[in-house]
């Protein structure tokens, strides 16, 4: 296990799942990167024609400046990231598409070894229809996954 990849994003668990990721790639001497997905940039600033009588969005295609923007907060929370760890060997990355297939496909791409993920709670219909990153890429991956649980304790 030479090659540590943890995937975060902007839940709040992520700093778990970056703490625990790290301190494992530490005891395994490993190299580390913290890996963030932007689903689908070009959605987030799409604007559509009126519809249903609603004419909230106009004009065709996507925004340039709110994926710019994604990117760049994508950027900054990265380097937030990489900062708490206080090590400068980190490595992070950043890149867009369907969350788990990107995962995988960046997983091969940078040959880890190890993947780090967490395990976000979701409602049983969202699970349901949609699944579960975490389910989509144990279904698909060639590699170990250490999969951190991150839901809160009951009292």
């Amino acid at each position: 296990m030479k090659k540590v990849l943890i995937a975060i994003d902007y839940n709040p668990v992520s700093e778990k799942v970056a703490q625990k990721g790290y301190e494992l790639a530490q005891n395994l001497n490993a190299e580390v990167c913290l890996l963030h997905v932007l689903d689908d940039v070009g959605f987030y600033g799409t604007q559509y024609p009126t519809f249903m009588g609603y004419d909230g969005y106009s004009g065709m295609g996507p925004d340039l400046d709110v994926a710019m923007e994604m990117k760049n907060i994508a950027e900054e929370f990265m380097n937030s990231a990489k900062k708490h760890l206080n090590d400068q060997q980190v490595k992070t990355h950043i890149t867009e598409g369907p969350t788990a297939k990107t995962i995988l496909s960046y997983a091969e791409e940078w040959g880890a070894s190890l993947l780090v993920m967490g395990t976000h709670s979701h409602s049983v219909l969202e699970k349901l229809f949609l699944g579960t990153v975490a389910e989509k890429i144990l279904e698909k991956t060639k590699i170990p996954v250490y999969l951190v649980p991150v839901k809160e304790k009951a009292n």
